[in-house]
């Protein structure tokens, strides 16, 4: 079992955190964010610079939501500060992709380019018509608009072509014989 929930969510310098209600909320460079706690199940205690979490009781449910909103809390805080970064490659001969404005466009092998709109909260930049890097500040969404991108060309085994995650490898099969 994890025991993720009994260590504390250290608040860098920059960033300011405080419960309103039954909410809790970061503000950073990144902007603000809020979430909603809780409170049945969960204490959230600010003490200096670190955020506390703790079950209110040993029922399961108190303590799964006290790993759980631990998680959460460092998230939001990282996001605020620092921001999340997926990477996605693009492999195949003719596919590209390009930022036109809050545009992303996608050419995949279809008969016809992919333009995949950016919400205000993601930026988008393509250094290499490659390889598009998506940045925000809530890790959900990042991700979640990755694998949307991912989704419409994913990568296939056999020559590797597709759209991939930086860090993902892709296990490979061997071709027919003749």
């Amino acid at each position: 079992m994890s025991r993720v929930g009994k260590y504390p969510v250290p608040v860098p310098s920059g960033v300011t955190v405080q419960i309103a209600g039954d909410e809790f909320i970061a503000k950073g460079k990144n902007g603000e964010s809020r979430m909603p706690l809780s409170l049945d199940l969960v204490d959230t205690t600010i003490e200096g610079d670190k955020v506390w979490v703790k079950p209110k009781a040993e029922a399961k449910q108190a303590r799964m939501m006290w790993g759980t909103t631990r998680a959460l809390i460092n998230n939001l805080v990282k996001g605020v500060s620092e921001g999340f970064t997926v990477n996605l490659e693009i492999n195949g001969v003719g596919y590209r992709a390009a930022v036109e404005g809050k545009v992303l466009k996608l050419a995949l092998g279809y008969s016809h380019d992919i333009n995949y709109p950016i919400p205000d909260d993601i930026a988008m930049k393509c250094d290499k018509p490659t390889a598009i890097s998506i940045t925000g500040r809530d890790k959900q969404r990042v991700g979640q608009i990755a694998a949307e991108i991912r989704s419409y060309r994913g990568p296939e085994p056999y020559k590797g072509k597709g759209i991939k995650y930086e860090t993902e490898t892709i296990l490979r099969k061997e071709g027919k014989k003749k």
